[in-house]
């Protein structure tokens, strides 16, 4: 019989961290887990590991922000609570290539540059294309399914797994404390186009030995089931190759190297030429090329130069933008604003992948542009064109029957995926006590076979806007969505520095509120008589005379328009 949604609530799970001070120390032959990312949302993937006084990272990756973040380009894990000991870090295992698992990796190796990385062959090659621009040449160590390192007192075994991104591999972490194994991403398609399959085998072995630990891909623990093979995309595309009468434009992550090589494989068949538009997918994609991941035939591929003098009918181009950005490709095409590709009626234009939780409304909005120009628009809502790289409840289950752990930690998901991933351990049979529900900075102790939540360090969002780290806070986002919801007032006014009487103004004046240059005349006498009122008073004091300023024209703006713009009073003594 399933147990009861209310079973879950038997884990230690708190709606306030209030009452979770800092960690103690931490005992002996006890391991320290502590998220830095990934917990809460899909994105920022970190978490360290800590025994006997040294560290292991596994993942290092970015979030990708929405509209409540204006003018942010990245969010970074906070790398505060381990700042202070870097030197104490074996090594940063990277799981896959995904930027949520290695973008944030350049930011980390800025305070210090010789931490050990550690991957596979394809996600190694990926993070030193990017370390690279920034003349950064880190330390690599080169692991494949089924090898073993010792990095100081952690053993770690690798196991394969499928994901939407070639050589994903899951991590197996040994020390005295017990026995962790973090899936990383992973699904479980049963046909893979590169025929590496989950290592179900390895699981099943390490669920003999005893897993005391499991922390796994929450992403898709919402959806029942098993995942659709990626070998049923081919066919589809085939269909849609075959239909289209102009320039088809499939858009797919920069790193999907299958998705890519199913848009090859359709093109070469239909007698059309590959030109790769975006300088990630460009530069992945000749990675993949070098490793021999990608099959490139004969002269397939062509430069985007080539592909604007041929006929529509014998081009493919293969961008990036597929979750809405709109500085990629694809969204500079759907605005108008690319400089080589106008959109024309008589485009296909294919949106081969799923949309990121946050992106609905960007890659919708790219949608209908594309569709203004006259172009098709082909996405998973209308066409089987992308399947997921996450494993659903279906799989989820199917590794905990496998792996059956002693304690389940959910991780990679919103709030909403790993309470349906708690719930599906409950039914796996797992003592709801045994399930841990944590969030970024929570702190998860592995000690003598039971995992228990100890505490919480510190754990913020780190912005990155342009070359600015760490320099906007959630103060100065808050100032930035005022200013793109209401626009700004200035309200500037000279007054006597000892009488603080009005001597010169107000003028008022402001951007994003109104058009029309009348609008504030009606609140220049309010301004001048509330502050011949406090100067009657005896009121001098510049700030105060600036919030006598504030709050009058805010309250102006309110009874007349029900609008709340930011104010900027300025008082100039005379």
């Amino acid at each position: 019989m399933t147990a009861p949604l209310e079973a879950v609530a038997a884990a230690p799970i708190r709606a306030s961290r209030a009452d979770l001070g800092p960690p103690p120390p931490l005992a002996q032959q006890a391991l320290r887990v502590i998220p830095l990312g990934g917990l809460g949302a899909i994105g920022r993937n970190m978490t360290v590991f800590e025994y006997d006084g040294r560290l292991l990272i596994v993942d290092c990756g970015v979030l990708f922000p929405d509209t409540e973040q204006p003018g942010v380009d990245l969010i970074l894990p906070d790398f505060a609570p381990i700042l202070d000991r870097l030197d104490d870090v074996e090594a940063i295992v990277l799981t896959h290539g995904h930027e949520d698992h290695i973008g944030a990796v350049p930011y980390l190796l800025a305070h210090k540059p010789d931490i050990p990385l550690v991957g596979s062959q394809f996600t190694l090659a990926l993070v030193e294309a990017k370390l690279a621009e920034r003349r950064l040449e880190p330390y690599t160590l080169t692991v494949t399914a089924g090898q073993r390192e010792r990095m100081g007192p952690f053993e770690c075994e690798f196991f394969a797994v499928n994901h939407s991104i070639p050589d994903a591999l899951a991590v197996a972490i040994r020390t005295e404390a017990g026995l962790v194994l973090h899936t990383g991403d992973f699904k479980m398609d049963q046909l893979p186009l590169d025929g590496r399959i989950t290592d179900l085998a390895g699981f099943a072995r390490l669920g003999s030995e005893g897993v005391d630990l499991l922390l796994s891909d929450s992403t898709n623990a919402e959806f029942p089931g098993f995942v659709t093979s990626e070998r049923e995309i081919g066919p589809v595309l085939d269909a849609i190759f075959a239909k289209a009468q102009g320039r088809i434009i499939v858009a797919s992550f920069a790193s999907h190297v299958h998705r890519v090589q199913q848009v090859l494989d359709s093109a070469q068949e239909h007698g059309r030429k590959v030109a790769l538009v975006g300088r990630s997918m460009v530069r992945n994609m000749g990675i993949a090329r070098d490793l021999g991941l990608l099959r490139i035939p004969g002269d397939l591929v062509i430069s985007m130069d080539t592909a604007t003098e041929l006929p529509a009918n014998e081009v493919v181009l293969m961008s990036t933008g597929s979750q809405g950005e709109p500085m990629s490709a694809l969204g500079r095409m759907a605005t108008g604003d690319h400089r080589h590709i106008t959109i024309e009626a008589g485009d296909t234009v294919v949106l081969a992948s799923s949309l990121v939780p946050g992106n609905e409304t960007a890659v919708y909005r790219v949608i209908n542009g594309l569709a203004r120009s006259g172009a098709t628009v082909i996405h998973k809502d209308v066409a089987k064109v992308h399947v997921s790289g996450h494993a659903p409840a279906g799989e989820l289950l199917y590794l905990l029957n496998v792996v059956r752990p002693r304690n389940l930690l959910p991780v990679h998901g919103e709030w909403r995926h790993l309470r349906a991933h708690a719930q599906l351990g409950v039914e796996s049979g797992l003592d709801p006590r045994r399930i841990i529900l944590a969030e970024d900075g929570d702190v998860v102790d592995l000690h003598q076979g039971e995992a228990a939540l100890v505490g919480h360090v510190k754990s913020r969002y780190v912005y990155v806007d342009g070359l600015a780290v760490g320099d906007v806070g959630e103060s100065l986002l808050t100032e930035r969505r005022i200013l793109g919801d209401g626009g700004f007032i200035s309200a500037t006014v000279v007054v006597d520095s000892v009488t603080g009487k009005v001597v010169g103004g107000p003028t008022v004046s402001g951007k994003g509120f109104s058009e029309d240059p009348a609008i504030s005349d009606a609140v220049l006498p309010l301004i001048t008589e509330a502050l011949n009122r406090a100067a009657e008073d005896g009121v001098t004091d510049p700030h105060q005379l600036q919030q006598i300023v504030r709050r009058t024209v805010g309250r102006w703006v309110n009874e007349t328009y029900r609008r709340r713009p930011m104010i900027i009073p300025i008082v100039v003594e005379v």
